[in-house]
């Protein structure tokens, strides 16, 4: 196993293998793999204000795959090293994830300017996975100036990936039907571009409507960057069309994000929202990890289940017994 010195060197050297194992330890429940993580973390440098956060959301199905496999390409022409961090849901029944982003990316996949990545949801809510925040910073301490995260595709609670990206982008397919509409609603005031997919054969007609409808909505809501306009692009990945105009719109949304002073704000938000989810887990993991605790948590939850207690109630009487044990501990 390297050292968290060793790690650092060859991060800086662009080794992918080490890039892998890296998030390999930062993803790893073990404590020993824990601190060497903590540590590495500590001494990589700070991102650049050239480094680029790119969140790419949507419905299952809208092609978020496909559509990055041919930005990721476009990027790279331009002279981009890209990183991509793929976020696949995990089973609720076995935790396992199928993780099979890779194979749908196999350009990328096989680029020497390219890093594909995928990650397990482990449970975590808001389209990413509990250590992507931390996957992102390895990557471009190993020299990828573009990272985009993937997410799971919920739709309805992506506020987590808005929060750790520089750009959010929000996929659309076309002739979804009005069960889309709740989606749109969710997300829409988050965006800061809007790529319309799947524009070809039957659905032409169908995207260009679905373009129209989100202009007028999103004429209707404040961009989160001051005096950005939020692009509607009509796109097909099969057929190379609109890519290169969404490839523009990004790049333009990092000037003007880079002239406003807006991208350090951003990052400054993004600290700021890692501290507090830090603090979230940690406590949660702190609590949970008392045997006492446990058995008092699993007797709880009897009694919710009968009705004995309701569930913000059983809550609040376990944290202020664990609250007051560790307040009387020596």
């Amino acid at each position: 196993m390297k050292s968290p010195a060793s790690f650092a060197k060859a991060l800086e050297r662009g080794d992918r293998r080490a890039l892998s194992q890296a998030i390999t330890l930062v993803e790893s429940a073990r404590p020993d793999h824990q601190e060497i993580a903590r540590e590495l973390l500590s001494i990589i440098p700070v991102a650049r204000s050239e480094t680029l956060r790119i969140g790419i959301t949507g419905p299952p199905g809208a092609g978020k795959s496909t559509l990055i496999e041919r930005l990721g390409g476009k990027l790279i022409e331009g002279g981009e090293d890209v990183a991509v961090l793929t976020v696949d849901p995990s089973s609720q029944l076995s935790g396992g994830s199928i993780l099979g982003d890779k194979t749908r990316m196999p350009i990328l996949s096989s680029s020497d300017h390219a890093f594909v990545r995928p990650s397990p949801s482990s449970g975590v809510e808001g389209g990413v996975g509990r250590f992507t925040r931390e996957a992102v910073m390895l990557c471009e301490a190993c020299g990828f100036n573009r990272v985009i995260v993937e997410t799971v595709g919920v739709g309805q609670s992506e506020l987590r990936v808005a929060q750790l990206t520089d750009i959010f982008i929000l996929l659309l397919a076309p002739a979804a039907g009005d069960e889309l509409q709740g989606i749109k609603r969710g997300v829409m005031e988050l965006a800061d571009l809007i790529f319309v997919t799947k524009c070809d054969g039957d659905l032409v007609d169908a995207a260009h409507r679905a373009v129209g409808e989100s202009l007028a909505g999103t004429g209707l809501m404040q961009p989160r960057i001051p005096g950005w306009t939020v692009p509607v692009i009509a796109t097909s990945a099969l057929h190379d069309i609109g890519i290169d105009q969404a490839t523009t719109e990004i790049n333009r949304c990092h000037d003007v994000l880079m002239l406003n002073n807006e991208l350090e704000s951003r990052r400054k938000h993004q600290l700021k929202s890692a501290l507090m989810q830090a603090l979230h887990d940690g406590l949660f993991d702190e609590f949970m990890a008392d045997p006492e605790v446990l058995v008092r948590v699993n007797q709880a939850s009897d009694q919710v289940a009968k009705r004995q207690l309701t569930p913000s109630f059983a809550a609040k009487q376990l944290l202020q017994s664990f609250l007051k044990e560790n307040r009387e501990a020596p």
